[in-house]
């Protein structure tokens, strides 16, 4: 009889599902690990002005990324109004052809007519439609919904309720921007700018400062608070859980969700990458595993407001408090983004595409997908005919030579 051993479960590893407002960041994101995407075409999604996708670049998308093991999302989850059916069946159609894996869809009109016209598409419900409780998502999984996007006012707690009382797959969001409203649904912007948040057009009124007016004296305005700003009573800090992936992993989560359509770049490496270290380290190690220090100063140096971890600890020590952002400073290394390597040659030469200016006598460092961010001088600047120069402007390219060997796609930086 062999003796009993202790061997550990493995870990069952959620998705990392990383946005894609552009080709070029759809690129990125595979390229820094993600295993899935999300994206929208040009019509019927909640970030109108992220860029989004033609048809013909959905088509290409797709293939791209299914060719590196890569899962897309089409978002197609804004409430939709009479005058917009005839133009609805037409969209889906179109999406059926460019075959994504999911739809994210939050309107039942719009599932009921996804059903219908791509029935070979699974259907992923949108955090808009705002399922709070273990009830609701056996009611979408009995209507076929394949995935719920859960409502971010959830504790873990709630949520490892759900996915123990249902079959049906959860998401969340981890990481980057949160709405001041219910699961998203906010009618602010559509009061003040006549741009409908739930239809895409968000102008972020939840991010300008307020005073206090009384109403016999019109014309004093009062801050709320001793800030010679003002006041950002609707305003909440960024999400940032990338402490607390154990947790994450044990609520049973199926799919983390990185929010971030409009970012750019530089913001959407730097978080893809640091969310599939963690999500890598703890996989691999889950008794030994711990926080790196290397993880948290990426993640600080992004264009962010204040972190927080919004309810997943639950409403008990007042998570609404302490998820408002009441000085609105944007955080991190703003300007320090050079662009992005385009090709390498021999001897550690690698064509760059020019975001930020860059002179000969700066030091950068390199974000490769695993390990620590890589330093270099410029042992060399030219143009790319090869013509030496002492800097590189925004919209140009250059050729640099550092101190080793790096690939395509990887991000520099200025030190």
């Amino acid at each position: 009889m062999k003796p009993e051993t202790n061997t550990p479960t493995p870990v069952k590893k959620p998705e990392l599902l990383a946005p894609a407002g552009n080709y070029e960041k759809l690129e990125i994101a595979v390229h820094y690990g993600a295993d899935a995407v999300y994206l929208a075409g040009k019509d019927f999604s909640l970030r109108n002005f992220s860029g989004n996708f033609t048809d013909q670049e959905l088509v290409d998308g797709i293939k791209f990324a299914r060719g590196k093991g890569v899962q897309v999302y089409l978002a197609c989850n804004i409430y939709s109004r009479n005058h917009e059916q005839g133009q609805l069946r037409a969209y889906l159609e179109r999406v059926g052809k460019a075959d994504p894996d999911a739809v994210i869809i939050s309107d039942p009109g719009i599932i009921m007519l996804a059903k219908e016209i791509i029935p070979h598409i699974d259907i992923h419900l949108s955090t808009q439609a705002n399922t709070t409780n273990y009830n609701t998502a056996l009611f979408w999984q009995d209507l076929g919904i394949k995935r719920v996007n859960l409502a971010r006012e959830l504790s873990l707690k709630e949520i490892k309720e759900v996915v123990d009382n249902t079959g049906i797959e959860t998401e969340t969001f981890i990481h980057g921007a949160m709405c001041v409203s219910y699961s998203g649904r906010c009618l602010l912007s559509t009061v003040m700018t006549k741009r409908d948040s739930n239809r895409g057009l968000c102008s972020h009124p939840c991010r300008w400062k307020y005073s206090v007016v009384e109403e016999q004296r019109p014309n004093e305005f009062h801050p709320l608070m001793e800030d010679e700003r003002g006041a950002y009573i609707f305003n909440s800090k960024d999400m940032c859980m990338i402490e607390h992936i154990p947790e994450l992993v044990d609520a049973g989560i199926t799919s983390l969700k990185l929010e971030g359509r409009m970012k750019g770049i530089n913001y959407l490496a730097s978080v893809v990458k640091t969310y599939r270290n963690a999500i890598d380290s703890y996989a691999a190690d889950p008794e030994g595993y711990q926080v790196r220090p290397e993880w948290r100063s990426e993640l600080y140096q992004v264009y962010h407001r204040a972190y927080c971890t919004g309810f997943y600890f639950g409403h008990s020590e007042d998570a609404g408090e302490a998820a408002m952002n009441r000085d609105n400073i944007h955080k991190g290394k703003i300007h320090s983004f050079i662009g992005k390597i385009l090709a390498c040659y021999d001897s550690n030469r690698c064509l760059v595409e020019i975001r930020n200016k860059l002179t000969s006598a700066d030091r950068v460092e390199v974000l490769s997908p695993s390990g620590p961010a890589r330093e270099s001088e410029i042992f060399s600047l030219t143009d790319p005919d090869e013509n030496q120069i002492e800097n590189a402007q925004p919209n140009t390219c250059a050729i640099l030579q550092l101190n080793q060997t790096f690939s395509a796609n990887d991000i520099i930086r200025k030190l």
